[in-house]
């Protein structure tokens, strides 16, 4: 009877089990967990409400010929930034870090095996919710403080030159921010610790080292994660600041590096 059965399973044309394993089936599986936890939506509508709050503030509060009339539209309006992506990047984190610390992530590799694509389906999925979850927040942002900024210097549009393209390269760095986090928390397997981890080395790091009085540190900064990240956000270049394609390509090397550190270690490491 099992051989029977076995011969049955390899015959051309025979109806995949529907207990096998395949990468739309662990995307799924990755998917459901995502936003099936309480953790995902505090993080991301906490996200959007400090990014739009502080985009609104902006555009109210701003007047023209004032301190703020050099920075970039897009900066000014998206300021909101540097506070969401610190709810992002923690929600990075807790999609691999938060199953080590409830011990689910031993069921997951139980049912997963090989265990790397299990990494690969949680970096993919979160990048595309954070991706789009942070673009649709920075254009309703956006929208909402261009009316009040319409009898300023500061009016503009979306389809002004290069407005666009910071917009969506603001969204495009909170996400391989996160997903640099995402890779510390496989590798550190620790809440805590990740978050410091990325607080000590990601942001506070640089800033302890433009201290130093060296060119050559200097210029090297530009392409650290959240300098390079501010870069892509901004319509016009910010002096001293790397142009947007390399500073793209630093944050893509950044977030390989931590997720390939991650999955060494978890082909290596026990569960």
């Amino acid at each position: 009877m099992t051989t029977t059965t076995g011969s049955a399973q390899r015959t051309p044309g025979h109806a995949p089990s529907p207990y096998a394993l395949t990468p739309h089936r662990i995307l799924r599986s990755e998917w459901h967990k995502l936003w099936s936890l309480r953790s995902t939506w505090v993080t991301l509508l906490t996200a959007s409400a400090l990014v739009l709050g502080v985009g609104l503030l902006m555009g109210i509060t701003y007047t023209s010929g004032g301190g703020d009339s050099d920075i970039d539209t897009v900066v000014l309006v998206l300021y909101g930034t540097l506070l969401g992506q610190l709810c992002v990047t923690v929600l990075g984190i807790l999609v691999t870090a938060g199953e080590y610390s409830t011990g689910m992530i031993r069921t997951t590799l139980t049912a997963v095996p090989r265990r790397l694509p299990v990494l690969w389906a949680k970096a993919a999925v979160f990048a595309a919710v954070a991706f789009v979850w942070m673009s649709v927040t920075a254009l309703v942002t956006f929208a909402s403080a261009q009316p009040f900024l319409d009898d300023t210097d500061q009016a503009t549009s979306l389809t002004d030159p290069g407005v666009l393209g910071a917009v969506a390269g603001n969204s495009a760095g909170i996400t391989l921010l996160g997903l640099i986090a995402l890779g510390l928390g496989a590798a550190l397997r620790s809440v805590p610790g990740s978050i410091g981890a990325f607080l000590g080395g990601v942001l506070i790091l640089p800033e302890v080292l433009g201290m130093l009085p060296y060119d050559a540190v200097d210029s090297a900064l530009k392409y650290f994660p959240t300098q390079a990240a501010g870069a892509l956000g901004s319509a016009t270049p910010i002096p001293g600041a790397a142009d947007a394609g390399p500073a793209l390509l630093a944050l893509i090397v950044w977030a390989t590096a931590s997720l390939g550190s991650a999955a060494l270690l978890l082909r290596r490491r026990d569960a």
